[in-house]
């Protein structure tokens, strides 16, 4: 059962999504057209057209951008995008990331450790720049940043690495623009259960080895969250938007674990 919609929480606000295309993204953007928000949604994926075209038939007014936040280019091509359809931002959610490898440290080449922090740190790092004279502009705004809990667990230490890159990122970044009105949060997920990515992570055909460690990872998940289970999607988003919304006015600088009770 999907989560309900709070109608007109976003009412009049504009907001930027990246990641957009599938998954979270994909789920936060379409609760918040049925909220009222105006979205700008980016991802690299040209499927970022089809959630344009399904928040627009929930009757928001939204834009796709196809572009590659791990380059500070496209986040800047993105916000850019923003000013000139609606003139300003009033919320920044940073969706892009995912772990690419499930291995032991040691197993890990360091082209792959260096692309795991460009997917995961990076569209964040920049996204946020990137957004900061819209947000100074507008004199305010809400920035929800994506982390993880898998900043303690197995089986994905440069991913973990990336994440608590994230979360000292949101914390920085609340203590020096707390003044100028703009609240920087973060939501690390748990396990979430999806639907099979349209574009995968990774399309290399698994061996039995990386099958069995990306099976540790697994359970180490189910068994450090208190449920023992996985959450949705829309347990998620609920949380995104919590923080995204004015609801949470007097709340930066904090990372929400959504995890059953992992805290990460």
């Amino acid at each position: 059962m999907s989560a309900p919609a709070w109608p007109g929480r976003f009412a009049g606000k504009i907001a930027v999504i990246t990641g957009a295309a599938q998954g979270i993204g994909q789920q936060a953007a379409l609760r918040m057209a049925r909220e009222g928000a105006s979205l700008v949604l980016a991802d690299r994926s040209p499927l970022v057209d089809e959630v344009r075209d399904e928040a627009r038939s929930l009757g928001a007014e939204a834009i796709a951008v196809q572009a590659d936040l791990e380059q500070y280019a496209g986040a800047e091509a993105v916000m850019q995008a923003a000013e000139q359809k609606f003139g300003r931002l009033d919320v920044l959610i940073n969706n892009i990331g995912g772990t690419i490898w499930a291995k032991p440290y040691g197993e890990y080449t360091p082209e792959q450790i260096e692309a795991e922090i460009r997917r995961s740190l990076f569209p964040t790092l920049w996204g946020c720049r990137a957004a900061l004279p819209l947000f100074l502009a507008g004199k305010g705004g809400a920035i929800v940043n994506i982390s993880s809990v898998a900043t303690r667990g197995l089986m994905r230490v440069p991913y973990g690495a990336a994440k608590g890159g994230v979360n000292a990122l949101t914390v920085n970044l609340a203590w020096e623009y707390a003044a100028q009105n703009i609240r920087v949060n973060a939501v690390a997920p748990g396990g979430t259960e999806a639907p099979p990515r349209r574009v995968p992570r990774n399309t290399a055909e698994q061996t039995d080895r990386e099958k069995a460690w990306y099976q540790c990872l697994i359970d180490q998940t189910l068994q450090s969250s208190l449920m023992h289970r996985y959450g949705t999607l829309d347990e998620q988003v609920s949380a995104i938007l919590f923080l995204a919304s004015d609801e949470a006015s007097y709340i930066t600088g904090i990372t929400i674990p959504v995890a059953g009770g992992d805290i990460g």
